[in-house]
């Protein structure tokens, strides 16, 4: 059963803040108290957490809606509601974070314990203790807590190996794998044995040690979807080495150099970074016959092939027998050192390091109208909601002070630019009311 999970999608529901409170003080000796309604607490935030203790995204296989308590409600004497705390999700390294209604990145997690705000929890709404003035001392006014954030999210894991192995399927990166590391993928005479990227931790006894990963078989046209293509690809991405398994055991001495050219092709086509990458060609099965002939023609042909801008270092090994197979993790190993760490933010220009999640779309209107089918006007748009939805209606001076929000904003002129009458309905939500010129 395939349970590695390297893509999922998630909903995350930031909590609403706490309601603002409607109070005045009752005190024997203060005849004139005047309010005091507390504010309510902040609802809590979706955050994700890097946890380097998880390998995939598996958890979220049945569990993907996730949803932040919200705050607590204000309280007389001027007392604040309770903040909700924050729910945290774990999440594994390499993982990004995809918005599906904008398809923005909006965070790359990549290192242990690394966080990030995915939805914001709503502000409390304040108490009539903050409505107080000198026309109106004793304000009948609290506002409702701020609606949390709705995100729906695409969250997709990009191993964190040191080195790749690439190649066409069957040439024998499963069985490298498991030579060199304690990995123990699955192994077989036919093609696309690997399914999901297999990890395995090499260990040198000068005791240096890297991750390697044996990521699915590439063919061609995988940077288009064909095959598993795709998948490896996204894995890929992230290796500081490749090593290039080439299979010299064909019949046909010109399959090397095609599959060769195929592969590059398509790391080019996917991402031309990639060719960028240290690269070591590694010409396997090489105690099987033909190898030894297929490899030296490989060799003339590499260097007759003008469209490589360096010739790469060929290493011949047989995984089987463990020939040439401890001197090329050295190799390996050596060429690790001299490369730097990739960084994952100048890699992808989209990549938003810390996501505001308070800035609104720069050209998403305050309000919007619509109307039904039986002549109601609809009101709309996520200010007006915000507006709406943090008004008490159960106080009339609330319902005042949002119908002047609205004047404010231009909702009446709006009306009646299309052509509202004195005395047609409006909706807003489920809240329904006569228009008034």
């Amino acid at each position: 059963m395939n349970t590695f999970v390297d893509q999922i999608k998630i909903e995350a529901h930031a909590g609403k803040g706490g309601n603002g409170m409607v109070s005045f003080r009752r005190e024997k000796y203060v005849p004139n108290g005047g309010p005091s309604g507390g504010d309510g607490g902040h609802g809590g935030n979706i955050v994700l957490k890097v946890d380097e203790g998880l390998r995939t995204l598996m958890d979220f296989r049945y569990h993907r809606i996730f949803k932040a308590k919200n705050g607590g409600n204000g309280m007389s004497k001027q007392m604040t509601g309770h903040s909700a705390e924050d729910t945290v999700i774990s999440v594994p390294q390499g993982t990004t974070v995809r918005d599906l209604d904008t398809g923005k990145i909006i965070g790359d997690l990549v290192e242990n314990g690394q966080t990030l705000v995915v939805a914001k929890g709503g502000r409390g709404g304040r108490g009539n203790i903050h409505f107080a003035s000198a026309k109106n001392p004793a304000p009948e006014i609290a506002e409702n807590g701020e609606p949390g954030q709705d995100r729906y999210l695409e969250l997709e894991l990009k191993m964190l190996a040191d080195v790749g192995l690439v190649g066409f399927p069957s040439v024998g990166k499963s069985t490298l794998l498991s030579v060199v590391t304690g990995a123990k993928p699955k192994i077989a005479a036919y093609e696309f044995t690997t399914l999901v990227p297999n990890l395995g931790m090499v260990l040198l006894p000068d005791g240096r040690d890297f991750a390697m990963a044996d990521m699915p078989g590439l063919i061609e046209g995988a940077s288009k979807g064909v095959g598993l293509g795709l998948k490896f690809l996204r894995h890929i991405e992230r290796t500081r080495v490749l090593l290039h398994l080439v299979d010299m055991s064909s019949d046909d001495p010109k399959q090397a150099m095609e599959r060769f050219k195929k592969i590059n092709q398509e790391l080019a086509n996917y991402d031309p970074e990639l060719l960028k990458r240290p690269q070591i060609v590694v010409a396997t099965k090489m105690d099987l016959p033909n190898a030894e002939e297929n490899l030296a023609a490989f060799k003339k042909e590499l260097v007759a092939d003008d469209t490589l801008e360096k010739q790469p270092e060929i290493f011949p090994i047989s995984a089987v027998t463990h020939q040439g197979v401890q001197q090329l993790m050295q190799l390996t190993a050596d060429l690790l050192d001299k490369t730097p760490a990739f960084d994952s933010e100048s890699h992808d220009e989209q990549l938003e390091a810390v996501y505001k999640a308070e800035a609104p779309e720069k050209d998403q209107a305050d309000f919007t109208i619509s109307r039904d089918e039986d002549g109601t006007w609809v009101l709309g748009g996520d200010k007006l909601m915000r507006l709406f939805k943090m008004t008490d209606l159960t106080h009339e001076e609330s319902q005042l002070r949002f119908a002047r929000q609205l004047r404010h904003m231009g909702v009446d002129e709006a009306l009646r630019a299309k052509g509202i009458q004195d005395g047609d309905t409006v909706r807003i939500d489920k809240f329904v009311f006569e228009f008034v010129q």
